[in-house]
């Protein structure tokens, strides 16, 4: 039996500030030869992540690094090797990137990364650069009316993707409630995920499914195309792992803080989270007492971004 190889590898998204991130050909002799990637590379003994990826950019494309904060950890195996990415954010460079090692550059707009190939450790990365840094979970509907003001105040505010909870409806009134929903957020451009099974969800053509923690451990298969989104909502390692096998394309891990809706519950706080979302294939959004001013402590502990059922709606 070969035994695999283990790389730690930095990885770096960078943007122009029009939309756009810069990508480079992986040389066909190379691993995953042919394959577009975000730029980076091996982070050798004795450097952080961060120094690595400094030192790449500048020997790989020629430009210095400003500021880089960390975006997600991803862990993959491939047959022969297994690969730990620590993908970055840099929002700010100097020089004019290029190919230094005769490599093709590209800026592409996050809108086409899609159609692009990607190693498979890189798309989770894709993904992330698709979803927004806020993720509304409606709250329980008391007045049908109310409760659609409510969201529509929310996705005015930004909001753009959302889950439809509402746990305390039965299955005709949660179905009608959905075909408002649904209306309302294409109307406003917004995403909507239905917390029910996924049949419902594309019977109504919602945009996918969010898996609570139950349905999330009794799947056996992903039950979603892949031009729909499954989410899954994880508390602990099981959940994660389980989450992982399943190709999720984004969870919520919780609860990071105390909150009221779960009084009981044991907070994970910012390093326990930051221990589940090292462990996911997907971006991971944090969730439990967050509200907007949590969003910079979030992605400093490797979330996509926050997760709440009121703050969004309440300011």
């Amino acid at each position: 039996m070969v035994s695999q190889q283990r790389l730690h590898v930095a990885a770096a998204v960078i943007g122009d500030g029009e939309g756009r991130v810069l990508l480079s050909l992986r040389p066909r002799h190379l691993h995953q030869g042919g394959l577009w990637e975000f730029p980076g590379g091996k982070v050798a003994e004795g450097e952080t992540a961060r120094e690595a990826l400094r030192r790449e950019l500048q020997e790989e494309l020629g430009i210095v690094a400003g500021d880089c904060r960390p975006l997600m950890r991803i862990r993959h195996d491939y047959p022969d090797r297994a690969i730990l990415l620590d993908v970055w954010r840099v929002s700010h460079f100097d020089g004019s990137p290029r190919g230094r090692e005769g490599q093709l550059v590209e800026w592409v707009p996050v809108a086409e990364l899609h159609r692009r190939p990607f190693p498979a450790a890189n798309r989770p990365v894709v993904m992330a650069l698709q979803l927004p840094s806020r993720y509304l979970i409606t709250p329980e509907p008391v007045d049908g009316d109310s409760f659609l003001q409510a969201l529509r105040c929310a996705l005015g505010g930004g909001i753009s993707l959302v889950q439809l909870r509402a746990r305390t409806l039965g299955d005709a009134d949660y179905a009608a409630l959905a075909r408002r929903v649904i209306a309302l957020c294409r109307a406003e451009g917004a995403r909507i995920l239905l917390n029910r099974d996924a049949g419902l969800a594309m019977e109504l053509g919602a945009d996918g499914v969010h898996l609570d923690s139950r349905r999330l451990m009794d799947a056996s298969f992903r039950e979603v195309p892949a031009d729909r989104l499954l989410a899954a909502s994880c508390h602990n390692r099981r959940e994660v792992e389980q989450a992982n096998r399943l190709g999720v394309d984004f969870m919520v891990i919780s609860p990071v803080l105390p909150t009221p809706s779960h009084p009981g519950a044991t907070p994970l706080g910012w390093e326990g989270f930051r221990t589940l979302s090292g462990l996911a294939a997907a971006p991971a959004y944090a969730l439990g007492g967050m509200t907007p001013g949590h969003l910079d402590q979030a992605r400093e502990s490797g979330a996509q971004g926050i997760a709440a059922i009121r703050a969004f709606q309440e300011g």
